[in-house]
């Protein structure tokens, strides 16, 4: 195998697809455009189907089996098994007989247990020249008219190498999809095979069944012809190919009936909310599924990155979505209260809907959200319900450590989880004192989630000085000490963020706090519902106060930011910076401060930052170095440990991309100095996480050219409109998929 000079496409000495379908005259086809293979030969019983092929040049020449070219393999050869499922024992069988070990074999089957087991049983052992494939792409159309060369393109191909498999196999089959336009992802066959009967294979006989259903209905005919967009979207997969949805039934059947009893099961649920008109069950059940899936959306879409560009002269007036910190708690002690609270502001990013979703799978009814809008029917203290499965946070380690404090004081079990990156997040500084407080959990040996909570209604109260600044640890206890009995007091080294307390008194909660960070919770104390009216969020202005302070000409207005003084280290550090940031309007609402924002375009010059100022200021930090980048001088941070177990390490994330960018910096174990100066074009990566890629693409404002931020999907967890407002005060970025 080599790269022709001139595409740089891989080269393929023989491709060999058996099987000419719409998936495997597509992949000649495209394999035949771009010239990644010296012959495209296929494989076909059926001539009409051979001689289309040939006709519409899908193929170079086909052959009636496998071994008439057993005589021509050579190394680096691959054969594309496109057949049905149940056709695989003979294929593969002859393939045996004819095929060198040293050839690549992968197929497009949707099931992969059940096609390695065959290949085992054909072989009398796991072939490592095999390597399992499965392209998401394809319609309801089939066969070789449905011909499409751009068929793979901006698409996924899952493929599931075993332990047995060699690895020079595997690059050949990842190269090959790749250079097709595809993204290519890794997994175990089991993972696959369960994923897919979910995500496919059921919807597939869902649909099926329903059209079959009503087709047996007295008017089926009047049915159809008025049948609506909804109706046509849904069963539009009804038209597949029924042979390879009968193969796909047989071959992965344990795992498809393993789901569609849950789903039946659910089904059951859902008629007998209908039939005992259980308002609370229907309103519960709708709004947790539309929630997930516009939740979702991002995360069922490939890689996102953004591109971004210098710019002068920002101007206009915006207003930031609302504050994630406040937004989570909204929906905790709304839950908690008794009756009714209306919450306004509500910021609908992934991280605050996963909150608001675990408490809808602990039993609350939450209508909402339309437009930051909220109405939560509260349980009161003792009225949460055990959760059916296990509840799922996705990337919000807010989420997962607060609930974990409440949670322990529940008499049910309880199991959270989330995705990659908050299943590598450290627990153990909020589950040991929760442990002291007689609170069952399991974590793993690392101290990370999975968190398993055995509960209990029998906490005790504690007296507990915080070994680090966090606000997620004092929330957390906080939330479990309003079960404990008697009173409990947790004292802060130093001040943080107080939505908790400022929260709890609203709602007319027990607690009181003084100026030196000793906290009084009173146990067993019930509350009543309130109206909560979320202020913006003051770390997603953050981003715009840095872009207009960094960007020659920039006048710009930040509307009804709140200014809590627990969350204002951001301005005061860019202030001593030089920031020219005005505050006007200042108000007060009933428990946060809020106030409007003008922000002018600043000479900054660098700072040793005050050690005071960096709990003020923990979740602001990547767009701080971003202005220091651009400042005078050097801008030192000492004493921030906390930002190296966030999303990600977030002195060595933002020190990498700063470096790629041309800004020089030195990491200390504890902070960074970073050195102001000329910024460069190139490419960073985000790591995963919202905050470093908003970060670089303000940075691109001062670049010398584009800017282009890997992996920005995560951006939606804290700031689902940020592009949008963006480019609403003039800034050059654009979002792409791939």
């Amino acid at each position: 195998m080599n790269k022709t000079p001139n595409s740089g496409a891989y080269k393929i000495n023989k491709l060999v697809v058996i099987g000419l379908g719409l998936l495997g005259s597509s992949l000649c086809a495209a394999a035949k455009k771009l010239g990644l293979a010296r012959q495209v030969i296929g494989i076909s019983r059926r001539q009409s189907t051979i001689e289309i092929a040939l006709k519409k040049g899908v193929i170079d020449r086909s052959e009636d089996s496998i071994s008439q070219l057993a005589d021509e393999f050579r190394d680096g050869d691959v054969i594309v098994l496109a057949v049905p499922i149940l056709s695989f024992p003979s294929i593969l069988s002859e393939c045996c007989k004819s095929v060198p070990t040293f050839v690549t074999i992968t197929d497009v089957g949707s099931v992969k247990g059940s096609v390695i087991e065959t290949a085992e049983s054909i072989y009398g052992y796991i072939p490592d020249f095999f390597v399992p494939g499965h392209p998401i792409a394809g319609s309801e159309k089939s066969g070789i008219n449905a011909v499409n060369s751009k068929l793979f393109e901006e698409h996924k191909v899952i493929i599931t190498p075993v332990e047995e498999t060699q690895s020079k196999h595997i690059n050949a089959v990842k190269t090959l999809w790749e250079q097709l336009g595809a993204e290519v992802r890794l997994m175990t066959p089991d993972e696959h095979d369960n994923v897919f009967a979910a995500t496919s294979h059921l919807p597939h006989y869902l649909a099926y069944s329903l059209v079959d259903t009503l087709s047996k209905e007295k008017n089926a005919d009047s049915i159809f012809d008025h049948a609506a967009g909804g109706f046509r979207d849904f069963t539009r997969i009804a038209a597949s190919d029924p042979t390879m949805w009968h193969d796909i039934a047989v071959t992965n059947r344990d795992a498809i009936l393993e789901i569609m009893d849950r789903y039946i099961h659910n089904l059951n649920d859902l008629r007998s909310a209908v039939s005992n008109k259980d308002s609370s069950y229907l309103i519960a059940t709708f709004n947790r599924a539309r929630d997930i899936k516009k939740s979702s959306k991002n995360k069922m879409s490939s890689l996102i990155d953004y591109r971004a560009k210098s710019v002068t002269g920002l101007r206009g007036t915006i207003e930031v979505p609302g504050d994630k910190s406040i937004s989570h708690r909204s929906i905790i002690f709304g839950s908690l209260a008794n009756g009714m609270s209306e919450i306004n502001g509500f910021l609908e990013g992934e991280d605050s809907l996963a909150t608001l979703n675990a408490f809808r799978d602990l039993g609350v009814v939450i209508e909402g959200p339309q437009d930051g809008r909220l109405v939560i029917h509260g349980v009161g203290l003792y009225g949460l319900s055990a959760p059916k499965g296990d509840i799922y946070l996705g990337n919000s380690g807010t989420s997962m450590r607060l609930i974990t404090g409440l949670l322990s004081a529940q008499p049910f079990r309880s199991r959270l989880v989330g995705d990659e990156s908050l299943s590598g997040r450290p627990m153990r500084r909020v589950t040991d004192p929760l442990s002291d407080m007689g609170a069952v959990i399991e974590i793993t040996e690392k101290g990370t989630p999975p968190v398993d909570i055995s509960g209990t209604n029998k906490l005790t109260r504690i007296n507990y000085l915080l070994p680090v600044a966090s606000a997620q640890l004092k929330s957390s206890l906080i939330l479990a000490a309003m079960y404990a009995r008697g009173l409990s007091t947790i004292e802060e080294p130093v001040i943080t963020r107080d939505h908790t307390e400022r929260m709890m008194s609203a709602f007319g909660c027990g607690i009181t706090s003084n100026v030196s960070g000793c906290i009084k919770i009173e146990g067993g104390k019930d509350y009543r519902g309130t109206r909560i009216d979320v202020p913006g969020d003051i770390s997603s202005a953050a981003f715009f106060i840095v872009a207009a302070l960094i960007c020659p000409n920039s006048n710009i207005t930040i509307c009804n930011v709140g200014i809590n003084p627990t969350r204002i280290g951001i301005l005061n550090i860019l202030e001593k910076m030089g920031a020219d940031i005005e505050v006007i309007n200042e108000r007060h609402d009933l428990f946060e401060p809020t106030a409007d924002l003008k922000v002018r375009y600043s000479t900054l010059k660098g700072i040793k930052i005050p050690k005071n100022q960096i709990s003020l200021a923990i979740d602001e930090f990547p767009i701080i170095f971003i202005a220091a980048a651009c400042a005078s001088g050097e801008t030192i941070l000492r004493g921030a440990e906390e930002l190296k177990v966030k999303e990600s390490d977030r002195i060595e994330s933002m020190a990498k991309g700063l470096e790629t960018l041309g800004i020089q910096t030195t990491v200390y174990h504890d902070g960074i100095k970073i050195i102001g100066g000329e910024i460069g074009s190139g490419t960073v990566n985000s790591n995963h996480d919202h905050r470093i890629a908003m970060a670089f693409s303000i940075a691109a404002i001062r670049s010398s050219g584009e800017v282009l931020i890997e992996d920005c999907k995560n951006v939606a967890t804290s700031f689902p409109n940020f592009i949008d407002l963006a480019k609403e005060l003039g800034m050059r970025i654009d979002s792409e998929v791939r």
